[in-house]
């Protein structure tokens, strides 16, 4: 089967935001760009559909006109363009199953690409077997790097160091997809990996009738071996890679937003679990795809 990253787009700023950093993801993992554009028949097309033109073709010229431009703004990439009969969610879930990734424009606070924040794209998100990355319509090949000198044009951007790669890291549930997956992005950008974790210092507890304190620098001494010990492994299957740990006392969706300030991606897990009100992000995740000002990766995991 061809190798390939699956952009959703519907013709709007953001997916074709989405669409240009899948490309550029394509390229660093030596895969082929998919574009999909999910469309549904009407008993009565909308006014927006010429009446010598139908619906079926109407959806399928989107894919290919992007096709077209992705291949102009990147040179020798392999891109398929394909219009699927079929509702939003169950067309990017299909997709997302046969891709190695699968990215989506958002507006940040607020929505997504056509498909609203808390509506299809949560769904998505929240639902499909493998990563998802969600680019802001503001997002750019220069945003992924850092400030360039003075004068250097577009094309001497990429020789430009990518800044760092940000991962959210629970040491209560270390997940090996998770982990791979951040230290796998730094790996191809040849940039550094910056891992966050934030703990909350738990309430004094009773243990044989007497109250045992828990102090802040045992609790965060604790924490600092939890996160060494989950990351060795990995700094070893990739020692090219600087890793910088963060270990903080305060709310993880917090130190992990302030730390995407400067970073060219932020991952953070979410759990394959299904409850009786439907799927879940994870407030951790959550955050991230509303707050987190560069692309965010959410990576399932048991």
């Amino acid at each position: 089967m061809l190798r390939h990253v699956t952009a959703g787009i519907d013709g709007s700023p953001e997916s074709l935001a989405a669409a240009h950093w899948a490309a550029r993801e394509a390229t660093r993992r030596g895969a082929a760009l998919c574009l999909v554009h999910a469309w549904e028949w009407h008993p009565r097309p909308a006014p927006s559909v010429p009446a010598d033109m139908s619906e079926r073709a109407l959806a399928e010229d989107l894919p290919e006109r992007v096709a077209d431009s992705m291949r102009a703004a990147h040179p020798g990439l392999r891109v398929i363009g394909q219009a699927l009969a079929d509702s939003p969610v169950s067309a990017l879930l299909k997709a997302a199953e046969q891709a190695e990734l699968l990215v989506l424009g958002s507006r940040g606070l607020g929505g997504v690409a056509g498909f609203l924040m808390g509506s299809v794209s949560q769904r998505v998100v929240a639902r499909a077997l493998g990563p998802v990355v969600l680019v802001r319509v503001c997002g750019s090949t220069a945003d992924e790097h850092f400030s360039a000198p003075d004068g250097i044009s577009p094309e001497e951007i990429p020789g430009i160091p990518y800044r760092d790669v940000v991962l959210g890291l629970d040491t209560g549930r270390p997940c090996d997809e998770l982990i791979e997956f951040a230290f796998d992005a730094a790996g191809r950008r040849g940039s550094s990996l910056r891992v966050i974790h934030a703990f909350s210092r738990p309430p004094e507890f009773t243990a044989a009738d007497r109250t045992v304190p828990v102090s802040g620098p045992e609790l965060r001494a604790e924490r600092e071996h939890a996160v060494v010990a989950a990351l060795r492994p990995w700094c070893e299957k990739f020692p090219e890679v600087a890793v910088t740990e963060s270990v903080t006392e305060g709310r993880a969706a917090d130190e992990l937003i302030s730390a995407s300030a400067g970073a060219a991606l932020v991952v953070v897990g979410r759990r394959i679990r299904e409850s009786r009100l439907g799927t879940h992000l994870g407030p951790v995740a959550h955050a991230a795809l509303h707050h987190a000002p560069c692309p965010v990766a959410v990576v399932p995991h048991a």
